[in-house]
């Protein structure tokens, strides 16, 4: 289930619901029971690796290695 976060305008804390999607435009409540909150927009962090290399390796590339040199 996504997690929103949200600011209270009152008291100005930041919070986390895990709700779903289709609720998360829904008012919600700060923890202190104020009901004056914004969703903020949130950062998605994406991590991985790349599983194949940059540069390709073996000769047939670049001047040193494709035989373009005289």
């Amino acid at each position: 289930m996504p997690r929103y976060e949200y600011r209270c305008r009152t008291c100005g804390d930041t919070f986390e619901l895990s709700r779903p999607m289709a609720e998360s435009a829904d008012p919600a409540a700060c923890p202190a029971g104020h009901d004056d909150t914004v969703k903020l927009l949130s950062t998605v962090a994406v991590g991985g690796s790349a599983s194949a290399p940059a540069v390709p390796r073996g000769g047939g590339g670049g001047c040193c290695g494709g035989g373009c040199c005289s």
